[in-house]
């Protein structure tokens, strides 16, 4: 055998040794193996509830937490979005000689946006870090190994209940701060600029139409479960300790909030097609 073979025949086992070691040290990315646990948790939870597999106790108290616990801070937020929502365009209508159109574009504006989104802005902020940060301490502290010993799935214990429980209460949140929107709305144009209360809810209800606020209902159900899952999937992810467990809280509510608001935009393009006859309505 020559020279130039012995040396080609001495790298090749090289070459392997090289792309072996490569591909030990290599993992995927973060950001993919917890997008794919997001999938997964969620596919669990449908599947678990199907079969019945809930935890009760656990989830009346979790629905305690979002709801009545959530009710101060969200009426507050609605309140104060609806007075600044106010201030921006009925000046200018009042000018236009369009006081009746008022109270149209307030419902429409709350009922079909404003009303979701924000109830949902507060309970990720609220909720979703709570439920990130209590889920990255038990699994750091191997709380979630212990319950498995125990016999007791974690998902059914966990998860599920803060699923259903964000599900159940976003509707009624964002139902009630679209009340007082309305009302702070509506006291506000009354004080300020002096149209009528009456005038207000008068076009509002001729604008409003039933599936305005089913709607609303439909898109703080799927934002609940957007906060949840995402929530308690970053959770059950958390490495590092407590250092890991305020970059999964941080990261939770960052990334719940982006997908409300993508959910948001494909749901308002599934459900709307513009407000113009609502608004004919109310003319």
């Amino acid at each position: 055998m020559s020279e130039e073979e012995e040396e080609e025949t001495s790298e090749v086992p090289i070459l392997n040794l090289e792309s072996s070691t490569f591909l030990s040290k290599w993992s995927p990315p973060r950001y993919l193996w917890r997008g794919l646990s997001v999938l997964i948790l969620a596919g669990q939870v449908i599947v678990r509830t199907i079969k019945g597999k809930i935890h009760w106790k656990n989830t009346l108290q979790q629905l305690e937490r979002v709801g009545p616990k959530s009710v101060g801070v969200c009426l507050l937020t609605a309140a104060f979005v609806g007075m600044a929502f106010t201030i921006q365009f009925v000046r200018e209508f009042t000018r236009l000689g369009l006081n009746r159109s008022i109270g149209g574009v307030l419902a429409l504006a709350f009922s079909r946006e404003l009303s979701p989104v924000v109830t949902s802005i507060v309970v990720a902020g609220r909720i979703g870090s709570a439920f990130a940060a209590e889920l990255g301490t038990m699994q750091v502290s191997e709380q979630t190994d212990t319950l498995r010993v125990l016999g007791a799935n974690p998902v059914d214990y966990l998860v599920t209940p803060r699923v259903l429980a964000s599900c159940i209460a976003l509707p009624f949140l964002t139902l009630m701060c679209f009340t007082v929107g309305m009302a702070s709305s509506a006291l506000l144009a009354d004080s300020v600029y002096g149209i009528s209360i009456n005038i207000i809810l008068d076009s509002a209800q001729r604008a409003l139409q039933g599936w305005d606020i089913i709607s609303a209902m439909i898109k703080s159900t799927v934002f609940g479960s957007i906060i949840s899952i995402v929530s308690c999937a970053w959770g059950v992810t958390t490495l590092e300790g407590a250092k890991g467990v305020g970059e999964s809280t941080t990261s939770a509510v960052v990334v719940s909030l982006v997908g409300i608001f993508i959910a948001d935009f494909a749901l308002s393009c599934c459900f709307f097609q513009g407000a113009g006859d609502s608004l004919k309505n109310c003319m």
